[in-house]
């Protein structure tokens, strides 16, 4: 089958010609220029206002016939061209959408994010990297776009409605992470999925401190303020920035500074002041003296170079910085 592009191009082609050659034949029958236009026009788009160019030849009737079979039927083979490249874009369109509903069926124990807004799209980033099967929903259709070129799974909708999240296959999905802006959305949302899945884990965004116990109540297994979170990265910047640049070294040691403040153990930074008795001494002397409270797992010289791991021979100098691991309290 033809292109419909092609048999417009063809149609046109094939249409302009038969005038051409109609105008020219009646020319050719004694018929004056614009007599013979005229004549062409009443006879292809069947006007049917009578016959002002002479054909009462058996000659100019077969001409006539021809002109009328040629117009009529180049522009039947235009339009259908035409029809054709709509239904043809309709048909597609509703067999993409045909093929993602299906792709999103055929889901098993994946990830289902409500919102992707900034917070939303950092967090499908991840689940992307580490090849975590997910579904985003959104209603804003720029978005899903923006998420379809990445080729993720986008379902559009509201998040608060039970079946937009059962077309996300919320009763095979393991995780929800609701992270709208809204938290009275958010706890809705927590609520409703809930319902629809008592054994999902249920992630929520709050913005407030008093959304998160509204949160939990819902059904939320974990609750994240980023505001929260900023606040104390900037505070951590500021009073540990030694630490911090340990754990900015690569992404594994953030998710393990993440891990570690769960089980209340903590990431700690001492320097050396020049009056110290450690002056002089190793890594092994440092550990001796905190008598197993806390390993050494960094040290930061004073001119700014890290050893990771240091081993226990390792001198100390006035202003090197030892980042410790250890329980909180310790």
């Amino acid at each position: 089958m033809q292109s419909p592009l092609r048999r417009i191009l063809v149609g046109t082609v094939f249409f302009v010609g038969t005038l051409i050659i109609a105008v020219t034949g009646y020319a050719l029958l004694d018929c004056p220029f614009i007599t013979a236009t005229y004549m062409v026009i009443i006879t292809v788009f069947g006007v049917g206002y009578g016959e002002v160019c002479p054909v009462e030849t058996p000659t100019a009737r077969m001409f006539t016939v021809f002109v009328i079979i040629a117009g009529y039927g180049s522009a039947a083979y235009t339009v259908g061209g035409f029809i054709q490249m709509v239904a043809e874009g309709e048909i597609k369109q509703v067999l993409e959408q045909r093929r993602k509903t299906k792709d999103i069926e055929n889901l098993q124990q994946h990830t289902i994010v409500c919102g992707y807004g900034r917070i939303g799209q950092v967090l499908a980033h991840k689940l992307a990297e580490t090849q975590q099967p997910f579904v985003v929903i959104d209603q804003d259709v720029g978005r899903l776009t923006s998420a379809e070129e990445l080729g993720y799974r986008v379902c559009q909708g509201n998040a608060t409605d039970e079946q937009v999240l059962e077309a996300a296959g919320i009763g095979r999905a393991t995780c929800l992470a609701t992270v709208l802006p809204d938290d009275a959305a958010n706890v809705f949302i927590t609520l409703t999925a809930r319902g629809l899945n008592p054994k999902l884990t249920i992630v929520a965004r709050g913005e407030l401190p008093s959304t998160e116990k509204k949160l939990l109540l819902a059904g939320a297994n974990h609750v994240v303020s980023p505001a929260s979170i900023s606040g104390m990265r900037m505070a951590n910047l500021i009073t540990h920035p030694n630490t911090i640049q340990f754990l900015d070294q690569g992404d594994d040691r953030n998710r393990l500074n993440e891990l570690l403040a769960q089980i209340d153990v903590q990431v700690d930074e001492l320097k050396i002041p020049l009056n110290s008795p450690l002056v002089g001494g190793t890594i092994a002397d440092l550990e001796v003296r905190g008598k197993g409270t806390f390993i050494v797992v960094a040290l930061r010289k004073r001119d700014g170079e890290f050893i990771i791991h240091p081993d226990h021979s390792v001198p100390l100098a006035p202003d090197d910085t030892v980042i410790v691991l250890g329980h909180h309290g310790d």
